[in-house]
C-alpha cells in the first residue's frame, strides 16, 4: 500500500540520519578537552604528567614470549578469570590471558591475550611508580621482593624495594574473581628531609587495536573525566599530540570492541591524565596523582584500581553500582539510545538463560517487541483504511482546486477534520521502530554474551556473519568467493522474506516506484550480509510476524484491501 511504502522509506532516511548524522553532530559539538595548561613567566604552557615513565616504552625487536617471560623473576596470577603473571623486574603486570574467552570457535582455539611483555608481538602491559622532588623511587630496572609467588582472590601480594637513603617502597596487589585489580602504593620516608610523593599508573601497548574504530564502536584511547564519557578521542588525535586532562573522578585506559583495560586513580582526589605516543609508536595512556607533602618518619598511601578484562555488561554495572568505580559501564559505548539498549540487552539475556540458545531468544524478543507495538499497528492500519477511503474525495478536491494550492491544502484538512482522520497516524509505528531496530542492532554488535553463541546447524556464531554461500555450493567448491557477493544463505532468507512482505502490499501505480519496489528487497539483501547473523535473524523473523500481522488486520479492516483492489 502507499502508506505502507511512504512509510518504510521514511524509516530508511529516519534510520540513516540518526545512525550517520548522530555522530557528526557529536564531533562537531562535543570536541575532546583541551590540555592542562598554567600560567608561567606570563605564558600558558602545557602542564606534562610527572608521573608517565619515560622508560615503559616497547622494545624494537620481536622477541619469543617464553623467552621474554623467563628473563625476570615473576610472580604467578591464578583467578577463576584471570591466568597470568607480575613481573617483578619494575614491576609491570605483562603477561595475562582471559581464561573464559577463546580466539575463535575452534575448539582447540587459544584463548584471548590481554597483555604480553615489552619486546614481545602485541606487547601491552600496565605499571605503576612514584615522582616527586627529593625522592628516589626504584628504577625501571629494579627487581622488587615479592611475599609470596601466587596472586589469588584470596592470596594478595606485597612488593618491597628501598633505596640508599632510607626510603621505603610498598607495592600491595589484590585481584577478585572477576577482572580488577586493587593496588596499594605506600612510600615511607625514613630519611632526614621532607619530600615530594605523587604516585603514577601506566598502560602501555604496542600498536592499534585490531578492532575498527567506528562511529558506532569506540576502540582505542578513552577517558571518563568529571562524570562525562569522552568517546572523542582516537589515535590520530593521540599521533598529532598528547591529549591531557585535569579530573576528581573518572578513568583512562584503551578500549577494544569486547576488552577494556583501565587505570582508575582513586576517587575524590585530583589527578592528571594523558594519552600519548612512545617513542618506538607505541601508545600509553597514565595519570599522575596530586604530589602529597610527606614529613620524615611518615608514610603515604594512594590507591588505584586497573580493571583488565572483557566488558560483561552486568559486570561493569556492578562495578559502577556497587564498588563506586564512576562511569565504569560507560567502557561499553551504548550511544545515544543507551536508555532503550541496556533494557532490550538485559531482556535478551534473561531469555538467552531462560532458552540457552540465544538465536531463539532474539526471535522471542521479537515477538516480544511486535506484541508490544501491535496495538499501535492496529490504529495505524484503521488509519490506513480511513485515508484509502477518503482517496477518491481528496482526487476531486486536488482536481477541483489544482490552480489554487492553497485552498487545495484548506480543503484537503477540512476533510480530515470533519472525517477524524489523520495522516500522520500511519508514521508512528515506522517512528518507534527506529530507536528499537537501532537498539537491537547496537546490543548485538557491542555486547560480548553474543560473542561465540550459536543457534542451529551452521551458524557457530550469531555476532559474526553467515559463513554459509550458494556461490561455492555451500563449500563444496575449492574457492572462496569474493566478499561482495559472498551471500549466505540467512541473508538470502532475508531477502525472500522482504520479498513476500512487500508483495502482500498493493503495488504502487507509478511504474518508476513499482520498479524501485521490485528490486529493493534484494539490494536491502546485499546491504545486510556483513551484519551478525543475529540482527538478521531478528529482521527475518519481524517480517514474518508483520507478514501475518497484514493478514489479521485485513482481516478486521477490509475497506483497506477492496479500495487498496481498485
Amino acid at each position: 500500500m502507499k502508506e505502507d511504502q511512504k512509510n518504510f522509506l521514511l524509516f530508511a532516511v529516519l534510520a540513516a540520519i540518526i545512525l550517520i548524522g548522530g555522530q557528526l553532530i557529536a564531533s562537531r559539538f562535543a570536541p575532546a578537552n583541551p590540555p592542562v595548561t598554567k600560567i608561567e613567566g606570563g605564558k600558558t604552557k602545557v602542564v606534562p604528567n610527572p608521573g608517565a615513565d619515560p622508560t615503559a616504552d616497547t622494545a624494537g625487536a620481536i622477541r619469543d614470549r617464553r623467552q621474554v617471560l623467563a628473563e625476570a623473576p615473576r610472580v604467578e596470577i591464578d583467578t577463576p578469570t584471570l591466568k597470568g603473571s607480575i613481573n617483578l623486574k619494575g614491576p609491570r603486570i605483562d603477561d595475562l590471558v582471559l581464561v573464559q574467552y577463546k580466539e575463535t570457535i575452534a575448539r582447540d582455539s587459544a584463548p584471548i591475550r590481554l597483555f604480553s611483555p615489552s619486546g614481545t608481538q602485541d606487547a601491552y602491559f600496565a605499571g605503576f611508580g612514584w615522582a616527586g622532588n627529593g625522592l628516589q623511587p626504584p628504577s625501571a630496572d629494579t627487581v622488587w621482593r615479592a611475599s609470596g609467588t601466587a596472586l589469588t582472590p584470596s592470596t594478595p601480594i606485597t612488593l618491597d624495594a628501598a633505596n640508599a637513603t632510607g626510603q621505603r617502597f610498598r607495592i600491595q596487589i589484590a585481584v577478585d574473581e572477576d577482572y580488577l585489580f586493587t593496588v596499594r602504593q605506600t612510600v615511607l620516608n625514613a630519611g632526614q628531609q621532607p619530600v615530594q610523593v605523587a604516585s603514577y599508573g601506566l598502560v602501555n601497548r604496542a600498536a592499534k587495536s585490531k578492532d575498527v574504530d567506528g562511529w558506532t564502536v569506540q576502540v582505542g584511547p578513552m577517558a571518563v573525566e568529571n562524570n562525562s564519557a569522552n568517546y572523542d578521542i582516537n589515535w590520530t588525535d593521540v599521533d598529532k599530540e598528547p591529549q591531557r586532562f585535569s579530573a576528581t573522578t573518572g578513568w583512562l585506559g584503551f578500549t577494544d570492541k569486547y576488552w577494556l583495560t583501565a587505570m582508575i586513580p582513586e576517587q575524590g582526589h585530583s589527578f592528571d591524565g594523558q594519552f600519548r605516543t612512545t617513542p618506538r609508536q607505541g601508545y600509553q595512556a597514565d595519570f599522575s596523582g596530586a604530589p602529597v607533602a610527606l614529613a620524615p618518619g611518615k608514610a603515604v598511601t594512594q590507591t588505584t584500581r586497573l580493571f583488565a578484562g572483557a566488558k560483561e555488561v552486568a559486570l561493569l554495572d556492578r562495578y559502577t553500582d556497587k564498588q563506586g568505580l564512576t562511569m565504569l559501564d560507560y567502557g561499553i559505548d551504548w550511544g545515544w539510545f543507551r536508555i532503550v539498549e541496556k533494557p532490550i540487552f538485559y531482556y535478551l539475556d534473561w531469555l538467552f538463560r531462560l532458552t540457552t540458545n540465544f538465536g531463539v531468544a532474539i526471535i522471542l524478543l521479537t515477538i516480544t517487541i511486535r506484541l508490544l507495538l501491535f496495538p499501535i499497528a492496529q490504529k495505524q492500519f484503521a488509519s490506513m483504511a480511513k485515508m484509502r477511503v477518503l482517496q477518491p474525495k481528496m482526487k476531486a478536491l486536488q482536481e477541483k482546486y489544482k490552480d489554487d494550492k492553497a485552498r487545495q491544502q484548506q480543503e484537503i484538512m477540512k476533510l480530515y477534520k470533519e472525517e477524524k482522520a489523520n495522516p500522520l497516524a500511519g508514521c508512528l509505528p515506522t517512528l518507534l521502530q527506529i530507536p528499537i531496530m537501532y537498539a537491537l542492532y547496537k546490543v548485538l554488535l557491542l555486547t560480548i554474551e553474543m560473542r561465540h553463541q550459536p543457534f542451529v546447524a551452521w551458524i557457530k556464531d550469531l555476532s559474526a556473519p553467515d559463513p554459509l554461500t550458494p556461490l561455492n555450493l555451500f563449500g563444496l567448491l575449492n574457492f572462496t568467493p569474493p566478499h561482495m557477493i559472498a551471500i549466505g544463505v540467512v541473508p538470502i532468507l532475508l531477502g525472500i522474506s522482504m520479498y513476500f512482505q512487500f508483495k502482500l502490499n498493493p503495488q504502487p501505480m507509478d511504474e518508476a516506484q513499482k520498479q524501485v519496489f521490485a528490486i529493493l528487497p534484494w539490494v536491502l539483501m546485499f546491504v545486510m550480509a556483513p551484519f551478525a547473523v543475529g540482527l538478521q535473524v531478528y529482521w527475518i523473523t519481524s517480517n514474518t510476524l508483520t507478514i501475518l500481522q497484514q493478514r489479521i488486520l485485513y482481516a478486521r479492516h477490509p475497506q483497506l484491501k477492496v479500495a487498496a483492489a481498485k
